[in-house]
């Protein structure tokens, strides 16, 4: 069988399979429906300084091959999380945790990156610069070079843990940003979030969300995905991509290594199916075989070289 562990900025995944931040909460629901032991690692649920009600509702819409989501980055604030969640997620799982990051300002983000560097369990932190579902913060820091350079900058200032810039779709030059971060210290990258969308209801004629816009992700972004993975891998050589968006198998998983990406995680796919990383896992060994791949890392950027 595949060896299907890979490395990431110097930690160790048991695979490449990470559910996504925003999709699996803290873990609690889903360790009710399988053993989150077989994970790689989850990115937990996007965290602030302070407690966040979230958007109005209504706030998840569906479209064609997707769905739309406005949450508002909807969690308990970050002293909550140290004092009950991760306790918690030590009792349900016993991998390294990725913890999603958010923030409303710099100084905002290297708070809430310091506060974390004595959570044991949590080995690396991903920084969402990206969120396009708030009127302040994310979606701004995610457009612009010079503020996502000024957030990599601090938040590697503040923490001694591998940084993950998560990185947004909604831009005009995405390796921009990437470069932008790697050069201020960032020991990876994550990509994408999700694409900025709306729709319509025809009875009242009305924005469906009470946000008018939200976030599209599940199978109809994967393509602008895979290309944005491909084009940060080339633009940033040798730093390691987390690729997100869209991926909903596990040749899905495989197409996005060999397009970079060191590790993989899956979003959408976990709120039509709550066994869905599960699945995936399961069937990686069979796609590797397939491949012709002793070990799944191999895939990586392996279609930039025809391999």
């Amino acid at each position: 069988m595949a060896d299907l562990s890979v490395t990431l900025a110097g930690v160790t995944l048991k695979n490449p399979i990470i559910p996504a931040s925003g999709t699996f909460g803290y873990g609690r629901e889903f360790a009710e429906v399988y053993d989150l032991d077989l994970l790689g690692s989850f990115s937990w649920k996007g965290t602030t300084r302070d407690p966040r009600p979230g958007n109005l509702q209504p706030r998840i819409a569906e479209t064609a091959a997707g769905m739309l989501n406005a949450v508002g980055l909807q969690n308990p604030g970050m002293e909550a999380v140290l004092r009950e969640e991760v306790p918690h997620i030590a009792s349900i799982f016993h991998g390294p945790v990725i913890a999603n990051v958010c923030g409303f300002s710099v100084e905002e983000y290297a708070e809430n990156c310091r506060a974390l560097e004595d959570a044991e369990q949590v080995k690396l932190l991903e920084v969402n610069i990206s969120c396009p579902n708030v009127h302040a913060g994310g979606k701004n820091f995610g457009s612009d070079p010079h503020a996502a350079a000024a957030v990599t900058r601090a938040v590697r200032a503040a923490t001694k843990k591998p940084v993950f810039m998560k990185l947004s779709p909604n831009v005009t030059d995405i390796t921009e940003i990437a470069r932008a971060c790697a050069d201020e210290g960032a020991d990876g990258l994550c990509l994408i979030n999700t694409l900025l969308g709306m729709r319509i209801d025809l009875n009242t004629k009305r924005p469906l969300l009470a946000n008018r816009t939200g976030g599209l992700s599940g199978p109809a972004v994967f393509p602008v995905a895979l290309r944005m993975v491909w084009d940060v891998y080339e633009a940033v050589p040798g730093l390691p991509i987390i690729g997100c968006g869209g991926v909903a198998s596990a040749e899905d998983a495989a197409e996005m290594m060999l397009a970079g990406a060191s590790a993989v995680e899956v979003g959408a796919a976990n709120l039509r199916d709550p066994c869905a990383c599960k699945t995936i896992i399961e069937n990686l060994p069979g796609v590797c075989e397939r491949l012709g791949v002793d070990k799944i890392s191999d895939l990586t950027g392996g279609a930039h070289h025809g391999e």
